[in-house]
């Protein structure tokens, strides 16, 4: 083989060797991004059902505030 050959050949081997790191980095990327998205799914997951628990309580707040109301109105101290 002549040196040009033998430099294109060890520049081809370089550029095989970098490909397969930015690979590698690729999958690592994806995996991390995976992670991220099932955090965010969670957090959303969690954030509805924290919207569920105070439309319950206030709810409840409503019909305990009509139960006082009514309480107060037989009592005749209603304001």
């Amino acid at each position: 083989m002549s040196n040009i050959e033998n430099l294109m050949l060890e520049h081809l081997k370089k550029i095989q060797a970098e490909l397969a790191e930015i690979r590698q980095d690729s999958a690592e990327i994806k995996s991390r991004l995976g992670s991220i998205e099932s955090g965010i799914a969670r957090i959303t997951r969690d954030e509805a059902g924290n919207y569920g628990e105070i439309i319950e309580n206030r709810h409840m707040y409503d019909k305990l505030a009509e139960r006082v109301g009514k309480i107060e109105k037989r009592l005749e101290i209603a304001g």
